[in-house]
This record gives C-alpha cells, sequence and structure tokens, in this order.
C-alpha cells in the first residue's frame, strides 16, 4: 500500500490515539477555508460523536513520521434509496504538501476501502468556492448529485 504514495511517504492507519490529531487537522482545514472565523471548538465535539473503528482514519507521513496529510471515512445513507455508500468526512493534505498525488492516492485509499466492504461508491462534500478540491475531485470522477443551499435570516 505505501509503494504508491511518492517516495518520501507512507501511509499509516489511525487509532483513537489520533483523536487531537484529527481535530488538528480539521481546524487547519477550516482555518484556510474560512479565514475570519476565530473559532472551531465544535470540531471537538464531531470527533468525540463520529470517530470510531466504524469510521477509519489513515495518515501519510513523511520521512520524519510527521502527518502532512489524513483521510477519515465513514458510511452514509442515499436519502433517495436507502443504500448505503462510503463518505469521506475529511481528506486534507497540508498546504505545502500539495500537488504531489497524495490526495490522489488518500481517493484509492477511500475506493479500496469502500470495494473490500462491497460498497460501490463514494460521496463526499466540498464547499463551492474551494476550486482545488472541486477540481481534484472532478479529475476523479466525482460528480455533483446534490447542492447544499444555506439562507441567512
Amino acid at each position: 500500500m505505501n509503494a504508491d504514495f511518492p517516495p518520501g511517504y507512507q501511509l499509516r492507519i489511525g487509532t483513537g490515539k489520533d483523536r487531537a490529531l484529527l481535530v488538528k487537522f480539521m481546524t487547519l482545514t477550516y482555518q484556510e477555508l474560512f479565514p475570519s472565523q476565530s473559532s472551531f471548538n465544535h470540531l471537538t465535539d464531531t470527533v468525540k460523536k463520529y470517530f470510531s473503528v466504524e469510521t477509519p482514519l489513515w495518515w501519510v507521513e513523511n520521512l520524519s513520521q510527521q502527518p502532512v496529510a489524513c483521510l477519515w471515512m465513514g458510511t452514509a445513507i442515499d436519502q433517495a434509496s436507502g443504500k448505503s455508500y462510503g463518505y469521506i468526512f475529511l481528506l486534507m493534505v497540508l498546504k505545502q504538501y500539495r500537488r504531489q498525488g497524495i490526495g490522489t492516492r488518500l481517493i484509492a485509499t477511500a475506493e479500496n476501502w469502500a470495494k473490500a466492504r462491497g460498497i460501490n461508491r463514494i460521496g463526499l462534500q466540498v464547499f463551492s468556492h474551494n476550486q482545488s478540491a472541486l477540481k481534484l475531485y472532478h479529475q476523479l470522477g466525482f460528480q455533483t448529485q446534490s447542492l447544499s443551499m444555506i439562507k441567512y435570516l
């Protein structure tokens, strides 16, 4: 599995001990996407509520065994069909490690995880202003299925 990653990187399966690191990576993601927002304390609660053995986590580490990317998976239920599908809760590559194929390999990891469970599709949510992520997902075959809409009151 590690041979598929660019030279100098390896994949590690996360454990329950990685909760704080997962919150850190989630916070970094949201800070990058929403720089004017000052607090993301709710992410700790999200990890407490949803991170389990049924929602696996993978880390990509460099030669110094420092995490540079992560993938957090789970399953969701399609509300139209009632069928289960793989769901990417978080895919994050630190900015300085992007455009090296790490994100693409993490998507392949997600696909392999899903296929091993007899799951034939994967979903994710991406913010509409995250153009680099949108471009990657489109290149990898993801298609828009629905749009999330919000009206501020």
